[in-house]
């Protein structure tokens, strides 16, 4: 065709040639990038040809007509508009040329092209304007066309890098915060239901905005313009690479489904896409979920590395103090150092080991920090040797351990997981890689679910919501917060095989884990029972929560109390992160009703059951084997002596310790020959317990009480346990508000040796306490409580349960338990628990092994009442 004599319709014929025969290769092979880059070359043509028909030899000087945009990266989707720029030498220029312009553009229009020019004369290129950043960003990616070739040189040689170096912070942080604001705008996450594959986190718009940094930064580091690399630019990783050609593949099906700039990937087009195989390297049809699932794997490739990009710009402004700070701090036992928040390798490593990684992680995971980009490649190209090297059993636990009780640990988990080290440490992990659970209720991906719920439970330590600040309570009572925070981790894995009760087949996956972390057999125990029954209190809410018969059928599925918390924060966190939406007030309202009502069925028959070896010889057996395996010599196999010390005890004290803690306490017990006093004392996290195993006597509990609060010790947690052979079991937790024992150390031997005095009456805890008495003074109370003594004769079949609320005060616990005494009452359970400055205490009593008849429940609630004011 020739140009000069070419008509505007045969213009238009020859494009639509042109493009029907690229639909039709497109559909044949779903090459995207071959299609963008194609559809580039047939514009390139076309506007050549107009331009030289409209336009001829007059516009050879001072005026050029450049690509700009996505024409100029020769990334030209099927129905995008394709942007030019008339450069003109000077305004007198733009004026002559004024109407040929509007020609050339009218033709564009005419031949079916979507044409979106721009004027500027070479003096306007040279500014930037905050307000219309697009612009400046478009020329990054120009391409000659044609016109005057030494004025476009003049533009691309020497105006736009003087430019670009002059205003490198203006235009950078003004691309970022337009980027920070789309990412906002999806809530900066990569996970929709229908995704807008180009404007979305992760979408062709964030890897743009990852090669014009790339492009800005190295210009800013070297001041040379960086010189072309195949199609474009600048180079990008490989990996960037397939996750651009997925998404191309995907824009040019949508754009050719809808016949216009369409660029959302609703439901519908999932499945059509799938059914075609768009963007994968195999042919024939696909599952719309695994689909979508290769849809999430590459926008997560280039959403973090937009972000990383992003994080790595400096402030805007830099503080008096950040510009003296010291730039650089050494991680030690790394090659890794700190900079600006972001952890690097240092450039003379040879390599990285795996202590070393799992050290970082792990600090990561407490403070937060990012790795660079740099960084995270020299991790991926190492995994090979980290493959090798990665240490197995306790260490290896105990580092994970680390990263999951970190608050930052769902982020160090992320990027362990995209950099492939989380499967290296835990490769059953990886078939929830991406997995979609294609439906209106999932939003995320399963991995990408297991760490959002990861982050909820952490989220409980600054929580918002009332609902959130009830359940942050249970927090703290959570013995093993790893353990939970690691069955979390692998509660979901068994979806990987699609098919089945996928909890039990999570159990399955997990086992060889728990075997690398040489777990023993309670801890595999608790581990298998969380994923066993993290569904349970979800099904359970789906029925009537207030109906005794549910809460029943829930209860009997836990053992203890501690299984009740830690499944009651699995499943908050669990459905909380199913999607934005899924956990309503009123379903939290009603989470903490079920775990209420089951805590008050759990304790209700607390003193009813005892244990009988008769009727359970499992226990017994369990616990041999511990002593059996765990000592030599006396106490090993001496099956009577364990028989006697747990004939009587309630089934709570087994189900709430553990067998390696009742293995323990039956030592102590039969120690009493030697001693009749025998104590533990240790420091589990931020409490002090105290254990007390001697023969019961009149006012024993109220002197340890005593013994507490002479030394000034917080008490927030107790119980009480005897036998049928009248030796007690009593745990104390409690706080040192005055740290006397945590910062001198050597009081511990006389505050334990005090505690024997006087259990042994050597010592008179009157005395004691009247000589200590400053040690109790507390300070202005904050919120008062008041006081509330409630009898309950129906929720035991043989005991009379009383709870007292009351100001948590010292000496309450004593006064509450000297009370008991001068009543003659028996304590078969005490429950003691303190939320703030109020306490709970529950108490199951007798007199006489009978409960508590109304007149002694009266005089008894009179001397309380008595007793508590006494103490303000």
């Amino acid at each position: 065709m020739n140009a000069l004599s070419a008509s505007p319709q045969q213009f238009r014929d020859l494009y639509e040639r042109e493009s029907a025969d690229l639909r039709q290769t497109f559909e044949r092979n779903g090459d995207g990038s071959a299609a963008i880059r194609r559809r580039a070359s047939i514009v390139d043509n076309i506007v050549r040809k107009i331009w030289a028909s409209l336009a001829g030899e007059q516009a050879r000087a001072n005026i050029a007509l450049v690509a700009t945009g996505g024409f100029g990266r020769r990334e030209l989707f099927p129905c995008s508009d394709v942007d030019v720029l008339y450069l003109c030498g000077n305004e007198s220029v733009e004026r002559d040329f004024h109407q040929i312009l509007r020609s050339v553009t009218q033709a564009m229009w005419d031949t079916g092209l979507r044409a979106s020019p721009v004027t500027r004369t070479f003096k306007e290129c040279d500014k930037v304007n905050p307000d219309n950043l697009e612009f400046t960003i478009s020329l990054l990616d120009r391409r000659y066309l044609a016109g005057d070739l030494g004025l476009y040189r003049r533009l691309e040689n020497d105006l736009l890098p003087a430019l670009a170096l002059r205003d490198w912070d203006t235009i950078v942080q003004n691309l970022a915060e337009i980027a920070r604001a789309r990412h906002a705008k999806y809530g900066n996450t990569i996970f929709h239901l229908e995704p807008n594959i180009k404007d979305c986190p992760g979408g062709l718009r964030d890897y743009h905005v990852a090669q014009w940094l790339a492009l800005l930064t190295s210009l800013h580091a070297t001041k040379t313009w960086p010189k072309p690399a195949g199609n474009s630019l600048y180079g990008t990783h490989s990996d960037r690479e397939y996750a651009f050609d997925f998404l191309a593949a995907a824009r040019c099906f949508l754009h050719f489904r809808y016949n216009r700039d369409n660029n959302t990937l609703d439901w519908q087009a999932q499945d059509e896409a799938a059914a075609h195989s768009i963007g994968l390297e195999t042919r024939g049809s696909a599952d719309p979920a695994y689909w979508m699932r290769t849809y999430y794997r590459q926008a997560r490739t280039i959403y973090r590395r937009a972000s990383s990009l992003l994080d790595a710009l400096p402030p805007p402004r830099r503080s008096f103090y950040k510009q003296f700070r010291r730039k650089r701090t050494h991680i030690p036992g790394t090659d890794f150092f700190l900079e600006h928040d972001r952890l690097d390798l240092a450039p003379s490593a040879e390599g990285i080991d795996g202590d070393a990684i799992l050290r970082i992680f792990g600090v990561i995971a407490n403070h937060g920090y990012k790795l660079t980009q740099e960084a995270e490649d020299r991790i991926v190209d190492n995994l090979p040797v980290l493959a090798v090297q990665m240490p197995e059993g306790p260490y290896l636990w105990n580092n994970l351990r680390e990263v999951l009780l970190g608050p930052y640990a769902a982020h160090a988990l992320r990027t362990m997981h995209a950099l492939g080290i989380l499967e290296l440490l835990v490769p059953e992990f990886h078939g929830i890689d991406s997995l979609v659970i294609r439906d209106s209720y999932h939003r995320y991906t399963v991995d990408e679910h297991t760490f959002l719920v990861i982050d909820n439970i952490h989220a409980l330590r600054q929580p918002h919501h009332d609902w959130e600040k009830r359940l942050a309570t249970l927090l703290p009572e959570i013995e093993r917060l790893g353990l939970l925070l690691l069955a979390i981790l692998l509660h979901d894995t068994g979806k990987a095989r699609r098919t089945g009760n996928h909890a039990l087949q999570s159990i399955e996956l997990s086992e060889n884990l728990l075997a690398r972390l040489e777990f023993d057999s309670e801890e595999r125990d608790l581990i298998r029972r969380l994923i066993r029954t993290h569904l349970d209190m979800s099904t359970a809410l789906r029925r009537d929560i207030f109906a005794p018969e549910t809460i029943r059928a829930f209860a009997e599925k836990l053992n203890s109390q501690q299984h009740l918390k830690m499944l009651t924060l699995m499943t908050y966190a669990d459905i909380k992160a199913v999607s934005p939406d899924a956990l309503t007030p009123w379903k939290a309202e009603n989470l903490w009703q079920l775990y209420i009502s089951t805590s008050n069925y759990l304790d209700r028959s607390v003193d009813e059951t005892r244990y009988h070896s008769r009727t359970d010889p499992a226990m017994l057996n369990r616990i041999t084997a511990l002593l059996t395996s765990h000592a030599s010599g006396k106490g090993a196999g001496n099956e009577e002596a364990l028989r006697t010390f747990l004939e009587g005890l309630p089934q709570r004290y087994l189900q709430t310790r553990l067998p390696d803690q009742i293995r323990d306490h039956f030592k102590m017990a039969e120690n009493l020959a030697e001693g009749p006093i025998q104590i533990a004392f240790r420091v589990q996290r931020q409490l002090n317990e105290l254990t007390l195993i001697t023969p019961d006597r009149p006012y024993l509990f109220a002197d340890v009480a005593g013994v507490l609060s002479a030394w000034g010790m917080n008490i927030v947690k107790a119980d009480a346990f005897s036998n049928e052979a009248g030796v007690i079991v009593d745990t104390f937790q409690f706080t040192d508000p005055f740290q006397t024992l945590a910062l001198n150390p050597s009081e511990v031997d006389r505050f334990l040796e005090c505690v024997r005095d006087v259990v042994a009456k050597k010592v008179s805890v009157e005395k004691l306490l009247q000589s200590r008495s400053h040690a109790g003074r507390r300070g202005h109370i904050k919120v008062p409580v008041k006081t509330r003594i409630e009898f309950d004769n129906d929720s035991s079949s043989h005991s009379t349960l009383l709870q007292v609320i009351a100001q948590d005060t010292p000496g309450l616990l004593r006064a509450i338990v000297l009370a008991f005494a001068q009543h003659h009452c028996n304590i078969e359970v005490a429950l003691i628990d303190t939320e703030g400055e109020m306490a709970i205490d529950v108490f199951y009593l007798t007199v006489d092994k009978e409960k508590l008849s109304p007149p002694v429940q009266q005089e008894l609630e009179a001397s309380l009442t008595k007793s508590i004011q006494s103490l303000r």
